[in-house]
Order: C-alpha cells, then sequence, then structure tokens
C-alpha cells in the first residue's frame, strides 16, 4: 500500500524495522526462555532492549505531544505501531505496551501536577508498570454502570472497596500505580456516579488473589489478575478531574486504546500472512509444494484483500481523530473495534492451518498470538456493544 505519510514518519518507520529486525526478533526466543525460568521477574531481555530503544528515539510514541512523546498524530503513528504489533515482545520495548499508554495519557491529559510528578514521570522512563482496574467478576462491566466497587469519602481520604479482575500488569512486581474506577455517588445520575482514582499497589489492603489465564496462556510476567481491595485508605489527593467524572476519563481513554490494539493486531495479521507464504513454499504434499493448492492461495489472496481494507479503516479512523476529536470519531472507532480484531483471527486461522500441527504449537507465534486476538473481541468492550453503539449512530442520521 502506497500511503502519504510525511517524511518523520517514514524515518521512523525506517529506524523502526531495522531495530526490529536487529534486536527485537532475535531475542523473543531468549525471551521467552527467560520467562520459562522465572515467570514472575521481570526478564533482562526486555530492559536491555529498552534501554537500546530509548538510545535510538524509539521511545513513547504513542503520545501526541512533544513533551512526553514523539509529537506524532494517530495517523503518524499507526504504522508504527503495526510494526510493533509484528511481536509479542514489541511494544513493552518501546514504551508503548497497554496499559501503560492508557494510563499514561489519563495522566497527562488528567492528572495534577503532583499526581504526574509521582506516577507519568517514570512511566514515561519505563522504570514502573501500572494497571486498569475497571471490570468485575460480580457483573456485566460491558455496561460500566453496573460496577458495585465504592470509593467513599472519609475526611481527607477515601476508603476503597471492590474486587476487580482481567486487571493487566497487575502480576508484574513491577506494577506500582492501579488507576481504580469506582462508585462515589450511588443515587446520582448513572454516568455520573463512578469516579477514578490513583491506588498505589503497595496499599493496605490491595491483595492480588489469582493471576488468570488467556487459553491457557498467563502472559507473565505481565499477567492479567484479579484483584481485592479492602478497606483501602488513599488520600483525597489521588482524586481524578473530578467526583463523578469516570465516565469522562475512560471514554477519553478507551480510544486511543482500541485504536492502539487494532493497529498492532493488523502488524499480527501481516506477520502470520508472511509466515504462511514462506511456509506453504518451502513444505511439499501429495507431491508437490502445499503453495500449488488452489485452496491455499484463496486463503493468502483473501487474507492480503482483508488486511488492506482493514489497513485503510484503521486509518480512516485515525484521520477522524485527528481532525474531530475522539468523541465525533466514536463510530469509526466502533467499526475497527468489530473489523479488525475478526479479520485478524481469520488470518491467523489460515496460517495456523497452512502451518498444520507446528501452527498450534509454541514453536511459531501463531498460537499465542491467535489467543491474544480472540480476547481482543472482549478487551476495551464486547463486539456487541460497539456493533449497538454503532446502529444507533446510523439510526440518527435518518430520524
Amino acid at each position: 500500500m502506497i500511503l502519504d505519510f510525511n517524511e518523520k514518519t517514514r524515518e521512523l518507520q525506517k529506524r523502526l524495522v531495522e531495530f526490529m529486525d536487529e534486536y527485537v526478533y532475535p531475542n523473543e526466543p531468549k525471551f521467552e526462555e527467560q520467562v520459562l525460568a522465572s515467570r514472575w521477574t521481570p526478564t533482562s531481555i526486555i530492559e536491555q532492549l529498552k534501554t537500546k530503544a530509548r538510545a535510538a528515539g524509539l521511545w513513547n510514541l504513542f503520545l501526541p505531544d512533544n513533551e512526553h512523546g514523539a509529537g506524532l498524530t494517530n495517523f503518524e503513528y499507526a504504522p508504527l505501531c503495526e510494526i510493533m504489533g509484528r511481536s509479542l515482545i514489541a511494544a513493552e520495548v518501546f514504551n508503548c505496551s497497554a496499559p501503560d499508554t492508557g494510563n499514561m495519557e489519563v495522566l497527562a491529559r488528567y492528572g495534577t501536577p503532583e499526581q504526574q510528578e509521582r506516577w507519568l514521570k517514570p512511566l514515561l522512563a519505563g522504570e514502573i508498570r501500572s494497571c486498569f482496574a475497571m471490570t468485575e467478576p460480580a457483573v456485566a462491566s460491558s455496561d460500566a454502570t453496573n460496577i458495585e466497587s465504592s470509593i467513599v469519602s472519609d475526611a481527607d481520604e477515601y476508603v476503597i472497596n471492590g474486587r476487580k479482575w482481567w486487571t493487566s500488569g497487575a502480576g508484574d512486581p513491577r506494577c506500582k500505580i492501579a488507576i481504580f474506577m469506582g462508585k462515589t455517588d450511588f443515587d446520582g445520575p448513572l454516568h455520573k456516579q463512578q469516579s477514578m482514582v490513583l491506588v498505589p499497589m503497595d496499599s493496605p489492603g490491595v491483595k492480588v488473589e489469582r493471576l488468570l489465564t488467556v487459553f491457557g496462556y498467563d502472559h507473565a510476567p505481565h499477567g492479567h489478575a484479579e484483584v481485592s481491595f479492602t478497606n483501602v485508605r488513599i488520600p483525597k489527593s489521588n482524586l481524578l478531574l473530578g467526583e463523578g467524572r469516570g465516565f469522562e476519563i475512560a471514554q477519553g481513554r478507551l480510544g486511543p486504546g482500541r485504536i492502539h490494539h487494532c493497529m498492532r493486531a493488523i502488524g499480527a495479521a501481516e506477520r502470520a500472512l508472511e509466515l504462511m507464504c514462506k511456509r506453504v513454499q518451502q513444505r511439499v504434499a501429495f507431491g508437490k509444494p502445499i503453495a500449488e493448492q488452489g485452496t491455499i492461495r484463496a486463503d493468502i489472496a483473501e487474507s492480503r484483500m482483508e488486511i488492506e481494507q482493514a489497513r485503510l479503516l484503521v486509518l480512516n479512523a485515525a484521520q477522524v481523530m485527528d481532525k474531530a476529536g475522539n468523541k465525533v470519531a466514536r463510530s469509526e472507532i466502533a467499526m475497527i473495534k468489530v473489523v479488525v480484531p475478526a479479520m485478524t483471527l481469520r488470518v491467523l486461522d489460515r496460517s495456523i492451518q497452512a502451518h498444520g500441527g507446528a501452527g498450534v504449537s509454541g514453536d511459531t507465534f501463531l498460537a499465542s498470538a491467535w489467543a491474544q486476538a480472540r480476547a481482543l473481541r472482549l478487551a476495551d468492550g464486547p463486539d456487541e456493544v460497539d456493533r449497538e453503539a454503532l446502529a444507533k449512530s446510523e439510526l440518527e442520521k435518518w430520524v
């Protein structure tokens, strides 16, 4: 695809590709070896690569402001994020991984100077990690008005009680801060009851109850945790933006988060197609290369068309976000959040099929990438919610 990216973006693309080829791909097996050796200890490989990435100027590329990031628009960041999505470890190498990206954006946009100094600064430096505590096991959290966790005022403190799960990153010993969403008002308007606060993970009453798996993958040392908060006390200065502003913050956070997920997913689909094309030309079955089978050729062609369609949809969403804002782009964001994970799953599945037994093993990135792509149909809101929002927007045009 030929797209008119500016010179700065093209230069960053070139440097990022070179960095990935030289450092990231060769170190993927070493990363896996280190995780197997000590699952919940941060790997030295990642820390070494982070130092190299920062020295190369490939750091915090997701942030649009020049003060903290690279000064790129969503459109300019899209091809870079796609390149990172080709590897399961790359996003953290460049300090561009979820949930830290969303949390850093929240702190940069809504945090007080004191909050930014204490938490944003070390996150930007890649010295600590963070988690986002919103989803709850007892309720359907796809409707965030269902959230039952409480944030109760007590003099100059808040007292927090609740149980969260799918709190990604909470299993990492480097995770020092959680952005917690709960109710400060149980009787007011539904979308004004929730607030967000900063909860240090070493606060008394915070307990990681268990680490969850995604289709058998625990994603160590990152981890997706179920976390209990029992009479946790924090100063009121840890409140973000104001009481009742939780939904406002969530919308500001989830827009960029969704498009970043989709950008990376396209990168995973590209790598899957590349591996498929190489595999079928190397293997012979029934007297001829697998690549000469008509069904394989059809799968390759279908995959290429679907990737290109999805990429254009993502780039369109990025431009609308850049020019009109996240709120105006909500329909475009909803579309990509439904279309891209589904496309990625189809491409990965075809590549897995072409690889045979190797495709479902841990010898390639395909099986793990499939598990992550399938989870993406639920992360940051399930497909059904995005379809409902999109249909509502379409109907409103013709009232």
